[in-house]
């Protein structure tokens, strides 16, 4: 059967401005350039120059004062250099959330499911018989006088425990996470970018908790030589170094910061492709790259059983298909009795954002 296609009513395509697709190509160029705003313009204008992005109506030159008009770009005055604003710092983490959770099967609503309860959400239209123990504030009223109506009659009218029925209720766990990203130097090694990813899945995150789960907190820590928290606005920034991978500093960091949390449900997500190969000691480093130090990986592994008995699981996502690699994040997995994924870098989104939606409410009964 012949098709056709009607480009000219493609609502993607035909209701966006000049503008909005051009934002849209710079947004994504900023990802990869670190958040420099002016090597991203100067990528837009070479891609420009070969896919004639713009036309004589519209060039580059009127996107950038657009850009400055509308508060995404600011222009140094004295030496002509640009700097991107926290409205566009917003904007590709939106982007970020939008390329990786809308190419996911959209969840049940209701997000994280937990056999923890935690704040009470609407009743469930749903309901069941009182059990000992429910709390009176769950009582359905019209469905307990209907019951003893049927039950006991209108004439000798009296309302027994057998008639009462209980609104089921969904709780709402909230949850405190902490996302470890390596930056190590092997993050950019080999002629693979797993750093970009990496920010992008931190940047999507980022903006689901704010704005879907605001009672859920969100830690950002990056680990290389040394661990250090950075902001929800830093991630657009962030860079590889020539770090080694002290994994140790990131989880102490990050059990730091889950100690000052209230809430009951922690956990870490770290992100990372290779084996640690770096302590702190004092003041000096510990450093071995060539396989795995037996000194690093039992200060790695005691920490993993100091995890687990705070009942904080470790979900590590590993982006390497090394199998040495692979055997200890199974050994470290094994003792803290987290979770490990073996994910390529297209499927990092995925595999965090199911996990993360996976036990957010659970029906309590």
């Amino acid at each position: 059967m012949q098709g056709y296609y009607f480009s000219k009513y493609n609502p993607d395509e035909n209701s966006k401005t000049p503008f909005e697709k051009l934002l849209d190509l710079f947004t994504q160029l900023l990802q990869y350039t670190s958040g420099d705003a002016g090597e991203a313009l100067s990528w837009l204008t070479q891609l420009d120059k070969e896919y004639k992005l713009t036309n004589g109506k519209y060039g580059i030159g009127d996107f950038i004062e657009d850009l400055k008009e509308n508060g995404y770009l600011k222009e140094n005055e004295q030496d002509g250099t640009f700097k991107i604003t926290p409205k566009t710092e917003q904007g590709i983490r939106k982007r970020s959330l939008e390329e990786i959770f809308g190419k996911m099967k959209k969840a049940k609503q209701g997000g994280h499911r937990t056999f923890k309860s935690g704040q009470g959400d609407e009743p469930s239209p749903e309901t069941r018989p009182y059990v000992f123990g429910d709390s009176p504030e769950t009582i359905d009223y019209t469905e307990s006088l209907k019951n003893a109506f049927i039950n006991q009659g209108i004439d000798s009218l009296s309302m027994h425990q057998d008639d009462l029925e209980i609104h089921e209720t969904d709780y709402k766990s909230q949850t405190s996470t902490v996302l470890m990203i390596d930056i190590s130097h092997s993050m950019i090694l080999y002629g693979e970018d797993r750093i970009t990813p990496a920010k992008m899945v931190a940047m999507a995150l980022s903006e689901l908790i704010t704005t879907r789960y605001p009672k859920d907190t969100l830690d950002i820590v990056v680990f290389g030589n040394d661990a250090w928290q950075i902001e929800m606005k830093d991630l657009p920034y962030l860079q590889v170094g020539p770090y080694h991978t002290n994994t140790v500093a990131g989880l102490e960091l990050a059990m730091e910061l889950l100690r000052r949390r209230k809430n009951p449900n922690k956990q870490i997500f770290m992100i990372t492709d290779g084996k640690p190969t770096c302590l702190k000691i004092g003041n000096k480093y510990y450093k071995n790259s060539f396989g795995i130090d037996s000194k690093i990986l039992n200060r790695t592994l005691n920490l993993a059983g100091q995890l687990r008995r705070m009942k904080i699981p470790v979900i590590t996502f590993m982006i390497a298909k090394d199998p040495y690699l692979q055997d200890f994040v199974r050994n470290f997995t094994e003792v803290n009795n987290g979770k490990a994924f073996y994910s390529s870098l297209d499927g990092l989104g995925n595999y965090i954002f199911e996990d993360y939606e996976r036990n957010k409410r659970k029906t309590v009964r």
